[in-house]
């Protein structure tokens, strides 16, 4: 039995999703290695792929773009029930932003199996000096709307108590538009903040400045970046 096995024993079809890691191979877990170097099929976003592609010697790489990742997995489960193994590949580590992703293999498959992976949030903990403790994470990946989105950031910030580290939502609500829209709900545009783009990444970024400071930004942010809203220095000192 192979950690990318496709046959549960009871004649169902199973899928391996491995979590990737922010970029650098370097922190694919070596679980999510060997689910790859094992499978059949790998599929993926091109940009994940990339990630696996030295360890996939052996698989057909299924390359996937979000205008026809359905008929891609169709194919790809479409040959776990012919008896090929198959791992689907997201970036980061599955329980933080790859939702979207496990829902659509899951309609498709009796069984998943998970493989956890290094997450950007934990990369920019180590580059911030934070921990778990001292930190709120907040993700804006699930679509409810700006409004609604930037609701429960906003009451952290202004709670004060602990470092919040944010997930921005790719391409339509990203860093910018997040300040200026905390500031408009009356978050004090002083606060200090720290955008990561990039982590890992050979042209790893980051920017530090005040929310108002970013909120003036008219240059585009990596759709790879993570937010450390840093707690107020009045906090600190309690």
């Amino acid at each position: 039995m192979t950690s990318a096995q496709h046959d549960t024993g009871d004649g169902g079809t199973r899928v391996t999703i491995i979590g990737v890691g922010p970029g650098d191979n370097g922190f694919l877990t070596l679980k999510a290695k060997q689910a790859v170097e094992e499978a059949d099929l790998v599929a993926g976003f091109e940009t994940v792929l990339n990630v696996v592609r030295p360890f996939a010697k052996n698989a057909e790489l299924c390359s996937m773009a979000y205008r026809d990742q359905e008929k891609v997995l169709d194919y790809a489960v479409g040959k776990v029930k012919e008896g090929k193994s198959l791992v689907v590949c997201a970036w980061g580590d599955l329980n933080v932003s790859a939702k979207e992703l496990l829902d659509r293999v899951r309609r498709r498959v009796d069984h998943v199996d998970l493989v956890p992976g290094i997450s950007s949030v934990q990369i920019a903990m180590a580059r911030s000096g934070l921990s778990l403790e001292h930190v709120v994470f907040v993700t804006l990946h699930v679509r409810d709307g700006a409004g609604s989105a930037l609701e429960e950031l906003t009451h952290y910030l202004k709670e004060g108590r602990r470092n919040v580290i944010l997930l921005p939502r790719p391409f339509d609500l990203m860093p910018a538009g997040i300040a200026a829209g905390v500031i408009d709900q009356g978050v004090s545009g002083d606060q200090p903040i720290t955008v990561y783009q990039r982590l890992t990444h050979d042209d790893e970024q980051s920017w530090s400045g005040t929310i108002a400071e970013c909120a003036a930004i008219t240059t585009e942010f990596s759709d790879l970046s993570i937010i450390v809203f840093h707690r107020p220095a009045s906090e600190l000192a309690r």
